[in-house]
């Protein structure tokens, strides 16, 4: 990865901030009220598939009026009420205290039927997760808008371990959804109540992460912004040519390896084909000529047809009173 330079990160983030005092300062309105500041990406090259990366921050980006639900599966013999009572003592017992919700499976079934139960549900809530036994269940039961929204539940394992560590790595860092129609995306890596220090942090962690993440990659990276949900993207990063070059080199040569990589194999397997025979497979083909070469006896059904067979007779042609005359004639003489 090319060295993102931190002074230009730092410019903007200290841009954003003054706008966002700037605009409090002139509506006197919602002065506790934090903006998401968010990262967009642009690519050189759309990727052929859909991915979501994983991002940890340093810092977690959700303040703490932002609440958080968790989607767990039915425990067997248990009401709705007493699988929440579960798993929330479980939470408890791990020391977890940022769920503000536990929302069991069946409760999501039949309580959140309703569109508008649905819509409600999206709008309580900053960040869904969900037992990853039950996380292929939930597309059916949840509305279009949890993806519109990018809300989409974050599959967390209740069982594990390291519980605390993982729901919190999950709480309080970040996703970059990517998508094969479009070549811009967008992740939030920080909101404008955090310290100048730690918004800088999270920004470059989360450069970091996408340089190794990304498909194709640091060289596929053209333009990154930093903006809030109501300025302006300020630039902090711009690829030169360079890098698309290279991309592009190296996109060519992908099928030029792949097109060596079956030729060697071809060469192998010949190779492997004209080896010389082990000695079982010697012993087989040996086996297998002997009882080719020796000649096979007739059955005694066959003898017996042979010998029980009659010669046909082949009839004479009855002569003619010429012919027999003409016989004679030379029998004289």
């Amino acid at each position: 990865m090319a060295a993102l330079e931190t002074e230009q990160v730092a410019k903007a983030v200290k841009a954003l901030q003054a706008y966002v005092k700037k605009s409090k300062d002139d509506t006197k309105l919602f002065l506790n009220e934090d903006e998401n500041i968010l990262l967009n990406v642009a690519v050189w090259k759309i990727p052929k598939r859909d991915q979501t990366i994983e991002i940890a921050l340093p810092h977690g980006i959700r303040s703490e009026n932002k609440e958080v639900c968790l989607f767990t599966k039915d425990e067997p013999n248990m009401t709705v009420e007493q699988t929440e009572r579960f798993y929330r003592k479980l939470l408890n017992t791990r020391g977890i205290q940022n769920i503000t919700e536990i929302v069991p499976y069946k409760a999501l079934k039949n309580e959140y039927k309703p569109f508008q139960a649905k819509r409600h549900l999206l709008s309580r809530f900053d960040l869904f997760l969900a037992d990853d036994r039950i996380i292929r269940l939930l597309p059916s039961h949840l509305s279009k808008h949890f993806y519109k929204s990018k809300k989409v539940p974050l599959p967390v394992n209740l069982s594990a371990n390291n519980l605390a560590e993982s729901l919190n790595r999950r709480i309080q860092g970040t996703t970059l959804p990517i998508n094969k129609r479009g070549s811009c995306y967008t992740t939030r890596v920080a909101h404008t109540g955090m310290k100048f220090q730690e918004v800088v942090e999270n920004v470059t962690a989360a450069v970091r992460v996408i340089a190794e993440k990304m498909p194709m990659q640091w060289k596929n990276v053209k333009i990154l912004h930093l903006k809030t949900t109501t300025s302006i993207a300020l630039p902090i990063y711009a690829s030169d040519m360079e890098n698309l070059q290279e991309l592009e080199g190296s996109l060519s040569e992908a099928p030029k390896k792949k097109l060596k990589a079956k030729k060697v194999n071809k060469v192998a397997n010949s190779e492997k084909a004209t080896e010389e025979p082990s000695s079982t497979e010697v012993a087989s083909v040996l086996v297998k000529t002997v009882k080719k070469a020796k000649p096979s006896e007739p059955s005694v059904a066959k003898k017996q047809a042979a010998e029980e067979e009659i010669p046909q007779l082949v009839p004479i042609e009855e002569q003619t009173p010429a012919e027999k005359a003409k016989l004679q004639l030379q029998s004289r003489h």
